[in-house]
């Protein structure tokens, strides 16, 4: 029986996995923990450093980076041991991901349960998880030549793809649940919410942009920036041409995450309100209704974890919230889509 039942379980693990990938991955930025591991092997990475001998030379090898010549000079071997551990765990998890993602396929395309339909978007599936792993070593790259820190334009890259990339697998997953497919109530509830994936999609770039570029650990207030202002003069003056301070300027990517936001809650809003007057499936009110529970949630995060200067348990679920978000707008999109 093609795309029977564990296809779909496949489907899920790897997503399961992609969301812990997504944690750990938060962890390793927010430790400061990600360019620890200066070199990539495949094979070889998979074992991290069994003896005394075997942790001084990758120590060694980290201090001739600039992360630890500018930045963590004074780490000792067991500061090392910590944040190497994080990096470790990451790429072992990605390693995972790979392994369960091709193995099944190609159990599955040889015992012939995948339809042809499915075999072309596990393909897409497995070139996006190939992209996703050289994203994530492009991204490393950037912070081994003369700067401590990885480009958050990569950065951001990297987080995307395994947004996206979740989202596909999910996807994929829904295609197949849900066999009868149902036609949208209100083609321009479909519209709407392609609306609000896309300022969400933005507002998750620049989330990253954040990440990246530490912004989070400025204008700690809430509603109002610094000195009880709506809009920091440093938002606009920080560089030069004025425009780049939106992408790369500290205090204009906090300025565009703070206020995206609300373009994000209004356009769930709207779609809930056109939603809850139309005659919907089960499926269709609990994924809209769960749309805007999480939403609420998620700015409720991003709140507190400005105003308590980004702790490491607090970032990581407002990433993790993120997630949630993404997975609730995939979902709806989906049944509305069919």
């Amino acid at each position: 029986m093609k795309d029977n039942k564990k296809v779909v379980y496949w489907l899920l693990t790897g997503c399961a996995l992609i969301f812990v990938m997504v944690v750990v991955g938060g962890i390793t930025r927010l430790t400061n923990s990600g360019l620890s591991i200066s070199n990539y092997k495949l094979i070889h990475g998979v074992v991290p450093p069994m003896n005394q001998q075997e942790w001084i030379e990758a120590f060694e090898l980290y201090k001739q980076y600039p992360e630890y010549q500018k930045l963590h000079y004074h780490f000792n071997l067991e500061d090392f041991k910590d944040i190497y551990f994080w990096e470790w765990i990451h790429r072992v998890i990605g390693r995972l991901i790979g392994v369960v993602f091709i193995i099944p396929f190609l159990y599955f395309l040889f015992r012939k349960q995948l339809s042809k339909s499915t075999i072309r978007k596990c393909i897409i599936l497995l070139a996006l998880g190939a992209f996703q792993g050289f994203m994530g070593w492009y991204m490393v790259k950037s912070g081994l030549v003369d700067r401590p820190s990885v480009s958050h334009y990569r950065l951001a890259a990297h987080l995307m793809t395994a947004f996206i990339t979740f989202a596909y697998s999910f996807w994929v997953a829904l295609d197949i649940i849900y066999k009868n497919k149902v036609k949208p109530a209100v083609p321009n509830l479909k519209k709407w919410i392609w609306a609000g994936m896309i300022v969400l999609i933005l507002q998750i770039t620049w989330g990253a942009f954040v990440a990246g570029l530490d912004a989070g650990f400025i204008h700690n207030s809430w509603p109002l920036m610094t000195d009880g202002k709506w809009i920091h003069e440093t938002v606009y003056i920080e560089l030069e041409p004025i425009w780049r301070n939106f992408i790369a300027g500290k205090s204009g990517v906090q300025f565009i995450h703070r206020y995206l936001a609300w373009f994000v809650f209004v356009a769930i809003l709207i779609i809930w309100n056109k939603a809850r007057k139309l005659n919907l499936t089960s499926a269709q009110k609990n994924g809209i209704n769960s749309v805007l529970l999480i939403v609420c949630l998620q700015i409720l995060l991003g709140i507190f974890t400005l105003i308590y200067n980004v702790p490491v348990w607090l970032g990581v679920t407002h990433q993790v919230g993120a997630f949630f978000l993404l997975a609730s707008m995939t979902f709806i999109l989906h049944r509305f889509s069919k």
